[in-house]
């Protein structure tokens, strides 16, 4: 082989090698050591209109961040959570503030950037999210490993999740639940008052697992207590907030009430809340966007374990991105609920898919994310 033709060779090979890392694989990328980190605010379209107990929407705007160095791109998302004041717009602008602190940061000390974005940035915990998000998909492709590799997980352990149901009229929940033939447990939004019809509409076209959110709809102990109480006499399996997450008593007293196990969503925004949330809840949701990413999600994991508390590993609406970054995390998890990809149209990423109901981990490094074409 003449010389020119050997290193036409060795250059395709070390092309293939990059490409498999993760190298290059993002348009645009800043060159070889050059750090770049660019923001962008998405508008997710949903399937059907999305209601809870907070808010009524047919999309969800997120917030989508790429951090590049050497060549190679990490990708992160954080969907901001309405109930704490957040938005993709705002999380966009505090990001902007310290676009510098994060491209002047060893992205190898993640564990130190991230602390000070969380003192920085109160009350932004999305934001960060997408941020630890990127340079966990950054770190991981480096390395040539898919994220739960590099947390010792095995992806045959990945949860199964369900598939939730937005509150609704009987005859469009009915429909909802025929198009999640698929999935062995339904996840159903309630709080008020069609609580009953709404469960009726479930009850009278599946006899699957049903769990339910209450996203602090009820206001009142009683009312709470009285409504558990039937869902009980319905086959569900747990309840989420009940009430709303400053009632800390009520909630202890519903649980003296009630043989349904309770897990707190609104009421769990960090590890160190986690000890005294036993005193009134049997488990936690846990989200990236709420906790501030990965970090602090195993944090959340493993204090709520170590006390003997169920988890759950919960989404927003989000891409593919956060999703897929959670489900690398669901091994560590007892439940999931990561649906929200699920319940778009215009998904920009391929990442984790589902088959019936089982998560099925990308096995490419960092996240194993793809860009739509």
């Amino acid at each position: 082989m003449k010389r020119r033709e050997l290193l036409q060779a060795l250059a395709a090979a070390t092309a293939g090698t990059a490409m498999l890392r993760g190298e290059g694989a993002a348009p645009g990328a800043a060159p070889r050591g050059v750090t770049t980190f660019t923001t962008e605010v998405k508008r997710l379209e949903l399937r059907h209109t999305w209601t809870t107990t907070m808010s009524s929407s047919a999309y969800r705007d997120s917030l989508h961040v790429r951090f590049t160095r050497d060549g190679i791109t990490g990708y992160g998302e954080g969907a901001g959570i309405v109930r704490y004041n957040q938005s993709a717009l705002g999380g966009q602008k505090a990001l902007t503030g310290v676009e510098s602190l994060i491209t002047g940061t060893d992205p190898w000390h993640f564990n130190k950037l991230i602390a000070e974005l969380d003192r920085r940035l109160p009350g932004q915990r999305a934001a960060v999210a997408a941020v630890d998000l990127a340079l966990f998909d950054w770190t991981c492709k480096k390395l040539g490993v898919p994220l739960y590799r590099h947390f010792g997980l095995d992806p045959a352990d990945a949860a199964e999740t369900n598939m939730s149901i937005g509150i609704d009229t009987p005859e469009i929940t009915r429909q909802k639940v025929k198009e999640a033939e698929d999935f062995s447990v339904l996840k159903v939004k309630v709080g008020l008052a069609t609580d009953e019809a709404t469960l009726e509409a479930v009850r009278s076209v599946t006899k699957k697992t049903i769990r339910v959110d209450a996203n602090e709809g009820w206001t009142s102990k009683e009312e709470a207590a009285r409504k558990i109480n039937w869902l009980e006499t319905q086959g569900v399996q747990f309840i989420e907030q009940p009430l709303p997450a400053h009632m800390f008593e009520e909630t202890k007293w519903i649980r003296a009430h009630v043989h349904m196990p309770i897990f707190a969503d609104e009421a769990c925004h960090s590890s160190h809340e986690i000890p005294k949330l036993r005193e009134a809840y049997d488990g936690v949701v846990v989200k990236l966007d709420k906790s501030g990413g990965i970090l602090e999600a195993i944090r959340q994991l493993t204090v709520a374990k170590a006390l003997g508390m169920k988890t759950m590993l919960g989404c927003m609406v989000s891409s593919s991105c956060t999703i897929t970054a959670a489900a690398h995390l669901s091994p560590l998890a007892d439940y999931a609920d990561l649906d929200g990809a699920l319940l778009i149209g215009n998904d920009p990423y391929l990442g984790v898919t589902v088959a019936k109901g089982k998560l099925i981990l990308p096995q490419a490094p960092g996240l194993g994310l793809r860009l739509r074409s």
